[in-house]
């Protein structure tokens, strides 16, 4: 099982979310989001390889993987490095993940 370390970006994504589920059906609604993306790591901790690398190739960066939230329509975007899970975004999948990735690059 490998720790995932969050990009500050990542973070500020889920939180977004988050207060957006809270706003439209209530704060339990948040927390339920919340959780999601807790398993949806907690998954990819254990099984990092199982994430698809469609956006890998379009954007350039070599291990790009997703995986998606079950229940809601929101990717995990993450690189599996040696020692952790370096998670870049928490995206919206209607959105263009490329144009968004590429608009928030920070530094390692």
């Amino acid at each position: 099982m490998k720790p995932a370390i969050w990009r500050s970006v990542a973070e500020r994504d889920a939180a977004e979310a988050a207060w957006w589920y809270a706003q439209q059906a209530g704060l339990e609604a948040g927390e339920r989001f919340l959780a999601a993306v807790e398993d949806g790591i907690a998954h990819i901790s254990r099984h990092p390889a199982t994430g698809s690398v469609r956006y890998a190739v379009a954007l350039g960066i070599d291990g790009l993987r997703f995986w998606p939230l079950g229940e809601y329509p929101y990717l995990i975007l993450y690189i599996e490095l040696e020692t952790h899970l370096d998670v870049l975004r928490v995206l919206h999948a209607q959105r263009d993940v490329p144009d968004w990735m590429g608009a928030t690059k920070e530094p390692k």
